[in-house]
């Protein structure tokens, strides 16, 4: 719409470029502070719990900022924006359940790729110690993946990536696909990449419908959060290690669950919300 508050702006390879370009100045930014506090104060913030939050903030801030200021601004003439508005509670009574019933059988899926043998053993040794050495303080990792991960992220690849692609001409179901693919190639591993790649298809699918990114930024949080406390309790991530269960018992929940509500969220719930 022409007075929407909105900016209609597109997603094309040199937006990537652009938040790419941000990312790294972000990260770079952060990375200079640090060096400037060892030569100064003698002390290595790297080692300190809060300083992987601060600079994933720092990176994916400077990447939004990149986008508004080079792409939409330049193009549009109007400033980044994005709806927030709340939707009525049936609708959350929907969308709940059905990202749980996508988070057990990503569950199932994922446990299907190897964790041993030549290549996914090192490789899987070596991003558990990757993640080990994050943070052991597990609210520094609940701010961090409950609250700005989900905030960040779903600007990025829902608000930005699926939106713009959208806007440009792109079929809603290969943009939400497209913009979940990048999602899930850039958490850098198989066992991050299955899970971030269904569940990015939900979240996309619920902010095209309801047009709000509060809805995807809710559900990203409770998922991030699912995996933080089991992570805290049962080391596995595994919610059938918590569950007590056998994997096809949590993949056939999870089947159900998904089908029943995402049957009433995309056939049955007559709530969708437009950017004016």
């Amino acid at each position: 719409m022409e007075n929407s508050k909105y900016p209609k702006f597109t997603f094309t390879w040199l937006g990537g470029l652009t938040l790419l370009v941000g990312l790294f100045a972000g990260t770079m930014v952060i990375s200079f502070f640090n060096v400037f506090w060892m030569f100064v104060m003698k002390e290595n913030l790297q080692y300190k719990d809060w300083f992987f939050m601060l600079s994933n903030a720092a990176g994916f801030l400077s990447a939004i900022a990149f986008f508004d200021f080079f792409i939409v601004r330049r193009t549009t003439g109007k400033k980044l924006n994005f709806n927030f508005s709340p939707t009525n509670f049936y609708t959350y009574l929907l969308i709940f359940p059905m990202m749980i019933g996508m988070m057990f059988i990503a569950e199932f899926i994922t446990s299907q790729i190897p964790t041993t043998g030549p290549f996914f053993g090192k490789y899987y040794d070596f991003f558990t110690q990757l993640m080990d050495q994050l943070t052991d303080d597990p609210i520094v990792m609940i701010i961090t993946a409950v609250i700005c991960a989900p905030i960040f992220e779903e600007i990025i690849f829902r608000g930005i990536i699926q939106k713009g692609l959208i806007n440009k001409g792109v079929e809603p179901w290969k943009a939400i696909l497209y913009a979940s693919l990048i999602f899930g190639v850039v958490h850098a591993n198989p066992w991050q990449l299955v899970g971030a790649v269904l569940l990015g298809c939900i979240l996309g699918l619920v902010y095209y419908k309801t047009k709000s990114l509060l809805l995807p930024m809710l559900l990203h949080g409770f998922n991030n959060l699912c995996s933080t406390l089991l992570i805290t309790y049962t080391k596995t991530e595994s919610f059938a290690d918590a569950f007590k269960v056998p994997e096809w018992m949590i993949l056939a929940i999870g089947i159900v669950l998904f089908a029943l509500f995402f049957y009433l969220f995309t056939r049955k719930n007559k709530v969708h919300y437009t950017e004016i």
